[in-house]
Parts: structure tokens; C-alpha cells; sequence
């Protein structure tokens, strides 16, 4: 599906999907006894597949297997590997915090059962995109070793064509979870010091269960929600409460001049509003005068006669 272009904008130069906190079981047990994380994983991607965006790249930004279970990485695979075949997405994974570094190393990147961090750096069409494991073997706060940071440096010294992405589990930002201050990554500044004056763009990043936005060392960080279940960060501040609801997956475009960061809800949401596609190109036939005539003059005629024939209301946006 070639990408429509009704506005002042051209289409991104990449796209990207971010995808976090899958925590899969073995033998596709459910979650705390309650939640089908392959089937939510599931839908995600076919919504993804079913917009017709094709990313360059899919980005899971770790805690892929709740247990580390070698098993549940198998089943993550067959899940994602044939949608993102289909998508033509190159897939890049993250350790997180509930993953385990052997199994990893070896069933999700195909490499010999290592212990040591799981850094990787990628280059699609470009775009620089480096994998870096802040997890701690044993523990669920994120920490990054000097060696990893005079590596990440090395990898920084020269340019990518396209600039670089920086994909690690813990970001590098405050939460108004509280109890989640004590899982962050600790020693922030050093991964500052190691980035200020790069070409690193964005910073993606997962662990919260929740999407949230911020800003590091001068670089935009975006947190994708989960796809198992979500924090509730309106829960009482002195309490840490899991919901059965809010997933989300993350849309990363990355134009000449900025990085667009989108939330996409996960799940069977009643449409209560809308245009099809037949509207939409008709409205991509037109000139930019009349498009703004047809769609944006609030006594445009254009708005009513498709609400009478479609059942959608007026005024969307």
C-alpha cells in the first residue's frame, strides 16, 4: 500500500513498530492464571498488519518470556517471525529484566548460549538502531556496565547515514509509579555523559506497562505499553496496580527533521466515528485547496453526504 500524502508532510523516510513487554510462558500458560499474552501479541500484529504499514523494522523492547523459559521464547518466535516476513519488518529484540541472557542469546538471536550482555547494533536502510541490554542478571533494575558504555561510545563516534536509535528495557526517565523508581535504571547520568553530542535521535524503551514520554540528555524518549497487561499510573500513589486493559503498541516515524512517536490501542474498540477509504480517495484525487474546501470549511457539504451515506460524524479531528 503505497503511503497517502494529504498534507504538507512527505512520507516518513522510516517506520518503525515498537513493541514491549510480551512476557510469554511456556507451554502458552496464561499470565498470573488470567491472561492469554500470546493471544494479545496476536492481535497486535494483525492490526498492525492490517493497516497496511509496512515497518522497516519491528523493535521489541524486552521482558519478552516472563520466566526466561526457553519454551516461551519458541513460542514467541512463531508468532512474531511470520508477521514480520509477511510485513517485511527486520526484527530487533531486547533483553529486559525477566528475560535471561542464554536462552536469549540463543533462541532469539541465534547465536551460542552467552552470559554476556546482549548488545547488537543494526542498520536498516540507514538507520542505525543499537540494542543495548541494561539488564542485571538476577535482579529487575537496570544497571550498564563501563565496558558496555565505552562500547556504546566506539559504536557512536562515527555518524549513521540515517542517525541512530538507542533501544534499551529500563528508560532513562522518572515515573509517577512509585514503586517503579526502585526497578529504574540506575546511574542515568553515565549513559548521558556517554550519548550528549551524539547522533542518537530517539530513545525507545519499555518496563513501565505503560506509554509515557520524556526527554534525556537532549533526546526524546518514548516508552511503549505492554501486551500482556498495564500499569495504571492514576492508581493510589502508595500502591502498584496491574490492569487487565490499556495495551498499546508504538508507531516510530523518523523523518529528515524529527521523530514521531504514535500510540496504537491494542484490542476490538467499538467504532463510533469515521471515513472509509472510498473517502479517502476521493479526497486524494483532489487538489490541496479543495481537499481543505471538502474536509476542513465547516459548511462544506462534502462532510454531510458521506455522514448520510456512511453513519459517520461530522468533524473528525
Amino acid at each position: 500500500m503505497s503511503p497517502l500524502q494529504l498534507g504538507q508532510f512527505p512520507a516518513p523516510v522510516h517506520t518503525i513498530a515498537h513493541i514491549s513487554d510480551t512476557h510469554l510462558l511456556s507451554g502458552g500458560r496464561p499470565l498470573y492464571g488470567l491472561l492469554d499474552t500470546e493471544a494479545t501479541l496476536g492481535h497486535a500484529l494483525d492490526q498492525l498488519e492490517a493497516s497496511g504499514r509496512r515497518p522497516q523494522a519491528i523493535v521489541v523492547t524486552g521482558d519478552l518470556a516472563d520466566l526466561g523459559e526457553p519454551d516461551a521464547y519458541r513460542r514467541l518466535r512463531a508468532i512474531v517471525d511470520p508477521a514480520a516476513e509477511r510485513m517485511g519488518a527486520r526484527l530487533i529484540w531486547v533483553m529486559g529484566n525477566h528475560d535471561e541472557r542464554e536462552p536469549f542469546s540463543e533462541l532469539m538471536l541465534d547465536q551460542a548460549p552467552s552470559g554476556a550482555p546482549q548488545d547488537a547494533v543494526y542498520d536498516v536502510d540507514g538507520l542505525r538502531i543499537i540494542a543495548l541490554d541494561s539488564s542485571v542478571p538476577g535482579y529487575h533494575h537496570g544497571e550498564l556496565s563501563d565496558a558496555q558504555l565505552d562500547w556504546l561510545r566506539d559504536v557512536l563516534s562515527e555518524p549513521a547515514p540515517h542517525g541512530t536509535l538507542l533501544a534499551l528495557h529500563h528508560p532513562p526517565i522518572p515515573s509517577p509509579v512509585e514503586l517503579m523508581a526502585i526497578l529504574e535504571l540506575q546511574e542515568q547520568h553515565r549513559l548521558a555523559d556517554a550519548i550528549r553530542g551524539s547522533d542518537v535521535r530517539g530513545i525507545l524503551g519499555g518496563h513501565l506497562h505503560y506509554a509515557t514520554h520524556s526527554m534525556f540528555a537532549g533526546v526524546p524518549v518514548s516508552v511503549a505499553s505492554a501486551t500482556c497487561y498495564s500499569l495504571d499510573p492514576g492508581a493510589p500513589v502508595d500502591s502498584l496496580r496491574g490492569v487487565d486493559g490499556g495495551r498499546s503498541i508504538n508507531l516510530v516515524q523518523l523523518y529528515e527533521d524529527r521523530v514521531v512517536h504514535t500510540i496504537v490501542p491494542v484490542g476490538d474498540l467499538a467504532r463510533v466515528a469515521g471515513f472509509d477509504d472510498v473517502v479517502v480517495a476521493r479526497l486524494a484525487e483532489m487538489t490541496p485547496a479543495e481537499r481543505i474546501e471538502a474536509f476542513s470549511n465547516k459548511r462544506s457539504t462534502f462532510n454531510a453526504a458521506e455522514v448520510r451515506s456512511s453513519g459517520s460524524a461530522p468533524g473528525i479531528g
